[in-house]
């Protein structure tokens, strides 16, 4: 792991200091292009490529830009073990290296580092800002119509299931406030996949945080192998099912909607 803390200027404008953290298992032919891609806008965030010991050699090539260019970073972890516990690994190194903010990001090209900065722009006055797909100026680019209805359908489950005014609650391009994360209880969280997504956006919503949405385009990847499975749609819609029985369990206990953890900013 490269450890160093990279450049010492002012970081983002309004922002602080960004670390970007991308999670990677078999993406060689992608993470090289995306960092370039990162830097060429956004020249002074940091990257943490957060590999699972890829067959593929990704870890080693990672290895190899952190050796070259001091705003990169690699984080290994012995195997595969789900996107959660990537993000949740990444969010913890960039607390323990002083970060400001930390941005979710796809190794594949499917989040386009090229609206990182809009998202940033949104983070001076907001603690999450989301990357969506359903808001107004949102779309998806070669996306089946099963897929798009899909997404939609299970935001939509989401939004009328946990009362959260969202239209991309499983939406993976993201922006925290670092000072925000360490109100979710983080050490917690067991969520993988879309579900991750959902909880952190859930726990959010629950603890009071300012969040926003801004309009992207998302892009199907062109190389590679896609990570999404039956079995973790299905994990996210179970679990949305669960945490809404529950929260309804106990807000009478809390004095119903008034509760400002039930409230939106």
């Amino acid at each position: 792991m490269n450890e160093s803390n990279g450049s010492d200027g002012d970081g983002y404008p309004g922002v602080g200091r960004v670390l970007v953290v991308v999670p990677t298992y078999n993406e060689a032919d992608n993470i090289g292009v995306i960092v370039d891609r990162v830097h060429r806008v956004a020249p002074s965030v940091e990257i943490l490529v957060v590999d699972d010991n890829s067959p593929d050699g990704t870890g080693a090539i990672a290895d190899r830009m952190a050796g070259a260019d001091p705003r990169v970073h690699v984080l290994h972890r012995p195997g595969k073990q789900g996107l959660g516990a990537a993000y949740v690994a990444g969010f913890g190194w960039a607390a323990e290296h002083g970060y400001d903010a930390v941005a979710e990001m796809d190794a594949d090209g499917s989040h386009a580092p090229e609206e990182l900065p809009r998202l940033l722009d949104a983070a001076r006055d907001a603690d999450v800002v989301i990357g969506s797909r359903w808001t107004p100026g949102g779309q998806v680019v070669n996306w089946p119509w099963h897929r798009q209805l899909l997404s939609r359908g299970g935001n939509l489950y989401t939004r009328v299931a946990l009362g959260m005014p969202l239209s991309d609650a499983t939406g993976g391009y993201r922006v925290y406030r670092v000072p925000a994360l360490a109100r979710l209880d983080l050490d917690s969280v067991a969520s993988q996949g879309y579900s991750f997504q959902v909880e952190l956006s859930w726990r959010a919503h629950r603890a009071g945080l300012r969040t926003v949405e801004v309009p992207i385009t998302f892009a199907e990847r062109e190389r590679g192998t896609s990570k999404m499975s039956p079995v973790i749609i299905g994990e996210a819609l179970w679990r949305v099912t669960l945490w809404s029985v529950a929260d309804r369990r106990v807000a009478p206990r809390r004095g119903g909607t008034g509760d400002q953890r039930l409230r939106w900013p």
